[in-house]
């Protein structure tokens, strides 16, 4: 089985490798952190412009009509160098979700909008005290007149200065429920959150008496936790590849400083223990690239296998991208904890990577439970139903 990617998809990956070269790779990531906003921005407007975020939208929305396996390549290169902005919570989460289960009109306003426009959506899950599972959601929606009416707090929500809309779960009726909200509406207050990963902003999120239009709800009410599930596979997949992106510039890194860094007259890089554990790394970031590859052909083509195949790469990839950005820092030593290097930056991302939008534990008991390997019906209660094909 073939999963090298055609050469169109390794074009478009040079349109965009060159575009964010000449804007000095992770010097966007840098601006942003300096809470240069606007000047990213227009980065992130002016890459829009290259077509990217049309790939994966249906030509009927003024898409490509492509795959999932086309966004491989370009969420590789947002990886490689940290890339801030909404673009898996955008296009590799509420696209799938909205062409799948949105209404016409839903799909209308979003998908044209994503496509042609600076539109993005971030996700506003967590709330205090809670976690990724169904029990932790508890921000409430009173229907009322053609309303839901929201009242309750989420927290941890990222990147909201980018961000026009959300996709908040939330219970009506005590059912989970999926719905859009413009972040323009009365009665949200935004409080900002400081985080150890300072490439993704942070803010709670405050509900007070929100009055959200009812044909907001994607799908049917109550059917909000299957959707996410089933939302969470395309994310996963693509987080998969935005990983691999940042593993290959970390091996590129910790090889071009052992090359240069000399230790009693010799490059580390001859020594047997560096060697080894570069090694380690490329062999950990190639494991990683396979199961990402495999994973984002498994959604695409809706394999059976699809389940197992999507956590598999969630969980290496994730871990593995912190395994390498820890070893880059021990290879580059005292410097490595400097600000003016990269290596912070990697790794801080990656822990940050480790639970966003569910945990490793959750997606181990997800894998089990679809290869079979458990009688138990807990994991079923607390990660299913994924939501049959459409």
């Amino acid at each position: 089985m073939d999963f090298s990617l055609s050469q169109e998809q390794e074009m478009f990956r040079e349109y965009i490798k060159k575009f964010l070269g000449d804007m000095e790779h992770t010097k966007i990531a840098r601006d942003y952190i300096d809470n240069k906003t606007e000047h990213v921005k227009n980065i992130l407007s002016d890459l829009k412009e290259l077509g990217w975020t049309k790939l994966n939208i249906p030509e009927e929305f003024e898409g490509m009509g492509l795959g999932q396996l086309d966004l491989v390549p370009i969420m590789e290169e947002f990886g490689r160098v940290l890339l801030p902005g909404l673009h898996l919570e955008t296009n590799a989460l509420a696209v799938p979700l909205i062409e799948r289960f949105g209404t016409k009109e839903q799909k209308q306003y979003f998908l044209k909008e994503i496509a042609d426009s600076d539109l993005n959506l971030t996700v506003a899950w967590l709330e205090p005290g809670g976690s990724y599972k169904e029990q932790g959601i508890r921000l409430s929606g009173e229907v009322s007149q053609g309303q839901i009416i929201l009242n309750g707090v989420k927290t941890q929500v990222p990147d909201l200065e980018l961000a026009q809309h959300a996709i908040v779960p939330l219970r009506i009726h005590n059912e989970i429920t999926l719905i859009t909200v413009d972040l323009s509406t009365p009665g949200i207050s935004i409080t900002p959150q400081d985080n150890f990963a300072e490439t993704r902003k942070l803010s709670m999120v405050e509900f007070e008496q929100v009055k959200v239009p009812a044909e907001n709800v994607i799908g049917q009410i109550g059917d909000g936790w299957g959707m996410l599930q089933e939302g969470l596979l395309y994310y996963n997949a693509a987080l998969s590849s935005v990983a691999v992106g940042a593993m290959e510039h970390i091996v590129e890194m910790a090889s071009e400083y052992a090359k240069i860094r000399e230790q009693f007259g010799n490059p580390i890089g001859r020594f047997q223990a560096i060697k080894h554990r570069l090694a380690d790394m490329k062999l950990d970031l190639e494991t990683a690239r396979s199961l990402s590859y495999y994973a984002n052909w498994a959604m695409e083509t809706f394999s059976e296998d699809r389940i197992e195949a999507i956590c598999s790469a969630r969980i290496f990839a994730t871990q593995a991208f912190i395994r390498l950005a820890s070893h880059n820092i021990q290879i580059h030593g005292g410097i490595g904890f400097t600000e003016e290097i990269d290596c912070h930056l990697f790794i801080k991302q990656a822990k940050y990577y480790e639970n966003y939008l569910g945990s490793i534990d959750q997606y181990y008991d997800l894998a089990i439970n679809a290869l079979n390997w458990t009688s138990q019906n807990s994991v079923q209660t607390e990660q299913q139903p994924i939501m049959a094909h459409k």
